[in-house]
């Protein structure tokens, strides 16, 4: 293992004790600056909307989180570069979300109108059979 790797498993395990106490995690623990993190999120959050703590430095993990495992899955190539193909077909799964998303969405409503369906079946066999 090298230096930066247990660096990281370290700084990972101090974050995950932290998280578990509920304290406020340092801003040296985190992956990115907190500031980034909350710039961010006020461009696509409602004017005046407040932030709490835990949101920030949750998000902060997790999009930490995100980088290593695309990183990762970019290093599992066997080539000395790291290219936009391979980005792309590291991010992938977190690109389709918003498709997969809609599609449970769709998958819903069709389900929904299966059910009326049924319904009314049954209140038909209820009052043709059952009196």
């Amino acid at each position: 293992m090298t230096h930066g790797k247990i660096e990281e498993e370290k700084t990972m395990d101090v974050i995950e004790e932290i998280e578990e106490s509920g304290e406020e995690i340092p801003q040296d623990k985190l992956p990115f600056p907190k500031a980034t993190i909350v710039n961010m999120l006020r461009k696509h959050l409602s004017k005046g909307k407040q932030i709490k703590g835990q949101v920030k430095d949750e998000l902060n993990i997790w999009l930490g989180k995100v980088v290593e495992r695309t990183a990762k899955k970019m290093n599992s190539h066997p080539y000395a570069y790291v290219d936009g193909a391979m980005l792309r077909e590291a991010v992938e799964p977190y690109e389709n979300m918003e498709d997969i998303e809609k599609e449970k969405e769709r998958i819903i409503k069709q389900l929904e109108s299966v059910k009326a369906a049924c319904d009314v079946l049954i209140n038909e066999v209820d009052r043709k059979f059952i009196k």
